[in-house]
């Protein structure tokens, strides 16, 4: 069951739920990468955690020992946390979900997290994923995603997600939210498989500029954009020293550029813009 750390779960103004996982849902660390970014950004308040004995197998995530601030040993289990943040210039709380991809009882668990979210009365349920494919580093992050099982909206910037096949904790708790009846959004952001090794900042930054328009807030990124072009100059240099990765990429952006349609740069553009202009106005209408 999810435990409060300090105190009962706080009354929260028409609270929104982002959630991300580790694990199958998390290419390059692109997801948690979000949350642990507005954890940091919101100064977002621990609230509680789920029951690691119930869900998690310690043999496949371990516990993790370390020395506090009194030089003493402690232990740190594996599991899911829930914060609570206020961003500037916003008028709603928003609950972040931090967790692991759990072991067991994935059905009890979702139900667990949907419990909290109808105590506090989210109004909403956003999830975050990232996924490896075929996609060059050198071009925009493709998003897709989708609301409560319909045609995501068109100034979300994302395509419809077509996936099928295995799915991850993401995947089963965006369908129990949905089951449910609680308006949901999941939005997922395409890493190059040939670089997938943690973190991507650019798949990252691309989630908090599309979470930024949904939830209409202001998000400061500028750590994250620097990150990122240092991520992809590293890259173009791998690509360099090896010709077949270079041959590889090059064929990726042909196939991409290929497939995009002219007035899409357009919007990308407007939209980037209108996202700058809240970082530097926060709060301004």
């Amino acid at each position: 069951m999810v435990t409060s750390e300090t105190e009962p779960v706080p009354s929260l103004v028409d609270p929104v739920m982002i959630a991300a996982f580790e694990g199958w849902n998390d290419a390059g660390e692109s997801a948690t990468g979000v949350i642990d970014h507005l954890l940091v950004e919101w100064d977002a308040v621990l609230i509680g955690e789920v029951e690691p004995d119930d869900y998690y197998d310690y043999q496949v995530n371990r516990p993790t020992v370390a020395f506090d601030d009194d030089d003493e040993r402690t232990i740190t289990w594996p599991t899911t946390r829930m914060y609570v943040a206020r961003p500037l210039g916003s008028e709603r709380d928003l609950l972040l979900v931090r967790g692991i991809e759990p072991n067991l009882k994935w059905r009890q668990f979702c139900d667990e997290l949907l419990d909290l979210a109808d105590q506090v009365g989210a109004s909403m349920i956003v999830t975050i994923g990232a996924l490896l494919a075929d996609t060059p580093h050198t071009r925009p992050v493709p998003l897709s995603g989708q609301v409560s099982g319909h045609e995501m909206d068109e100034t979300f910037g994302v395509e419809r997600s077509r996936y099928e096949g295995p799915t991850g904790i993401t995947g089963v708790f965006t369908d129990a939210a949905t089951r449910r009846d609680i308006p949901c959004a999941s939005l997922w952001a395409a890493v190059p498989h040939y670089v997938a090794q943690p973190p991507c900042p650019k798949a990252t930054l691309a989630l908090l500029g599309r979470l930024e328009e949904m939830l209409d807030v202001s998000i400061s990124v500028a750590d994250l954009e620097e990150q990122a072009r240092a991520w992809e100059e590293t890259v173009d240099e791998l690509a360099r020293e090896d010709g077949e990765i270079a041959e590889y990429v090059e064929s990726l952006e042909r196939a991409r550029d290929s497939s995009d349609l002219p007035e899409a740069s357009g919007e990308a553009i407007a939209r980037e813009f209108e996202r700058y202009l809240k970082r530097r106005h926060p709060g301004a209408d």
